[in-house]
C-alpha cells in the first residue's frame, strides 16, 4: 500500500516538474546595465526576444545564451551576462549586464607587409623595408550606434592614405546600413610575377606603382544571423614603365594604367559562439563579383562553409571548405593570384603561392583545452594596482590542435615551373592557439607538406 502511495507521488513529482520546465513564461521588461557609450537599441538588436514575448523556461534559457553570444559577437563588449529573473510562475524579466570595451585606439602602425609573419620573418629576413608604419586612428561605436570610423596614415614600404566609415543601421527596423571607403596608396616595390610557386618581386627608387579607390557599401540584415552586402567600387591603377617591361601582362589590360568599376554581392550566415575563435556553430559565407573595364572584365565567385562542433567544454572539431572560380579573359598576372591570397591559405604552404582560375580548400582540426591563466591585477605596489584595476581583466586560453589541409587549384596555362598546380595539395600538423581578450588569436603551428618541407609558422593577431 505504502510503495502504492510513494509511486504515485514521485510519478506527480516528475509530471510537475516536466510541466514545470514546458511552462510558458512572458517576458515582462528587459534591463540593461554596463552600456556607458552603446545605445540600448544596438543591444535589443543583438536579441532573439522581445518584451512580450512568451517562452518556456527551458526555451528561455537557450536563447539566454544565444543573446551572450551575438552580444560578444558585435565587439563592443569585454564580457555580456543574461539571466532571467522569475515574479512568478508566468512572468519573468530579463537582466543584461555587459562591460564595454575601450572604443578609441589612436595607435602607431606597424605592419609586414607579406602574406604571413613566417614569410617576411624568414623568406624576406625581418627587413624593416617590408614593412607598414604610420598611425591608424580607429574609433569603434563612435557614436554609440556601432558605427566604426578609421583614418590612417600610412608610410614605409606602402605610402597610404585610409579613409573608412560603417554605419550598420539607417531605419527605425535596424535593418539597413551603409559604409563608404576611399584609399590611395603608392609603392616602390611590387609583386610581379611567380616562379616555382614563390614570389618575385621588383624593387626601384622611384614609385612603381601607384592608384586609388573609393566605394559605397550598402548592407541589409534581416535577423540576428544573415547578412546581406554589395558593394560598388571605383578604381584606378598605374605602373611605372620599368615594372611594364619587366612584366608585359602584370594589368588586366595590359597596358601601364588601369580603371575599372565593380561590384561585390556577398551573403553570409554566421551562428558562432565567438566569431574570432569558434567552438560551437557554423557560418556559410557566398560572394560574387563582377569588375568591368575595357576588354578585361571579371567575374568570380567564392564558397566558404565552416562547421565548428564541441565534443566538451575542453574539445572541439573544426573544418573548413573554401573555394573560388574565377573567368579570366585573358592570362594576365593579377587576376590569375589565388592560393596563397587572402582566406585562400593552407597551414605548411606559408612560403607558397599558386596561380589559377580555381581552386578548393578543406581544412580539418582536433582542439583540446590544455588550460587557461588569469593575470593578476595586484602586484603589492600601490601605484601599480590603482593603475591595473582600471584595465580589463586579462585572461588567456591554451588550445592544442592536430590538423590536416587538402587543397587543388586548376590552371589553365600551367607553367613548367609550378609544382604545385593541378595537383592534390597536402599538409598537416600540431599546433598551439592563444586566445585572450580584444579577439586576441594567436597560432603557432609545426606542419610538413608534400614537398617534404617542415617548419614553425606564426598567425593571428590583436583586433581593435
Amino acid at each position: 500500500m505504502f510503495k502504492k502511495i510513494f509511486y504515485a507521488l514521485l510519478l506527480l513529482l516528475m509530471m510537475g516538474v516536466g510541466s514545470s520546465a514546458k511552462a510558458q513564461q512572458k517576458i515582462t521588461a528587459i534591463h540593461i546595465e554596463g552600456n556607458a557609450k552603446t545605445k540600448e537599441y544596438i543591444i535589443f538588436r543583438e536579441l532573439p526576444y522581445k518584451v512580450g514575448d512568451t517562452f518556456s523556461k527551458d526555451s528561455l534559457q537557450k536563447l539566454n545564451i544565444v543573446s551572450e553570444h551575438q552580444l560578444i559577437n558585435t565587439s563592443l563588449f569585454l564580457s555580456a551576462t543574461v539571466t532571467a529573473k522569475d515574479l512568478d510562475s508566468t512572468h519573468v524579466e530579463i537582466a543584461i549586464s555587459v562591460k564595454e570595451r575601450w572604443y578609441l585606439f589612436p595607435l602607431p602602425y606597424f605592419r609586414w607587409v607579406d602574406r604571413n609573419f613566417s614569410e617576411w620573418w624568414n623568406v624576406q629576413h625581418r627587413s624593416l623595408d617590408r614593412v607598414n608604419y604610420g598611425l591608424n586612428f580607429k574609433q569603434s561605436n563612435a557614436t554609440g550606434n556601432n558605427d566604426k570610423l578609421t583614418i590612417g596614415i600610412i608610410s614605409g614600404y606602402t605610402q597610404q592614405t585610409i579613409l573608412r566609415y560603417q554605419f550598420p543601421y539607417l531605419d527605425k527596423q535596424l535593418k539597413f546600413g551603409a559604409a563608404l571607403g576611399w584609399q590611395y596608396f603608392t609603392q616602390k616595390e611590387i609583386n610581379t610575377s611567380t616562379e616555382a610557386d614563390k614570389q618575385v618581386f621588383t624593387k626601384t627608387i622611384d614609385i612603381n606603382q601607384k592608384g586609388y579607390r573609393a566605394n559605397i557599401n550598402l548592407l541589409y540584415r534581416p535577423n540576428l544571423f544573415n547578412r546581406h552586402s554589395l558593394q560598388i567600387g571605383y578604381g584606378n591603377s598605374e605602373i611605372s614603365d620599368s615594372i611594364f617591361l619587366r612584366q608585359a601582362n602584370y594589368m588586366p589590360n595590359y597596358k601601364k594604367s588601369f580603371s575599372y568599376i565593380d561590384f561585390n554581392l556577398a551573403f553570409t550566415h554566421v551562428k558562432f559562439n565567438y566569431n574570432a575563435y569558434p567552438t560551437q556553430g557554423s557560418s556559410t559565407e557566398f560572394a560574387l563579383y563582377q569588375r568591368f573595364s575595357s576588354s578585361s572584365n571579371l567575374s568570380s565567385f567564392q564558397f566558404r562553409k565552416i562547421w565548428a562542433h564541441e565534443f566538451s567544454k575542453k574539445s572541439f572539431y573544426y573544418i573548413e571548405s573554401n573555394s573560388v572560380g574565377k573567368i579570366i579573359p585573358n592570362q594576365n598576372f593579377l587576376d590569375s593570384r589565388l592560393m596563397g591570397y587572402g582566406n585562400m591559405q593552407m597551414s605548411g604552404l606559408e612560403y607558397y603561392v599558386v596561380d589559377g582560375n580555381a581552386g578548393t580548400i578543406l581544412k580539418t582540426e582536433l582542439h583540446f583545452l590544455l588550460g587557461s591563466f588569469n593575470v593578476p591585477k595586484t602586484s603589492g605596489i600601490k601605484m601599480v594596482d590603482n593603475f591595473s584595476k582600471k584595465l580589463p581583466d586579462i585572461h588567456y586560453n591554451f588550445w592544442l590542435k592536430a590538423f590536416t589541409n587538402l587543397g587543388y587549384v586548376y590552371s589553365e596555362r600551367p607553367t613548367n615551373a609550378s609544382k604545385l598546380s593541378n595537383t592534390l595539395l597536402r599538409t598537416a600538423g600540431i599546433g598551439l592557439d592563444i586566445i585572450s581578450i580584444y579577439d586576441f588569436v594567436l597560432k603557432i603551428d609545426y606542419s610538413v607538406n608534400q614537398l617534404g618541407d617542415k617548419g614553425v609558422y606564426l598567425h593571428g593577431g590583436i583586433n581593435f
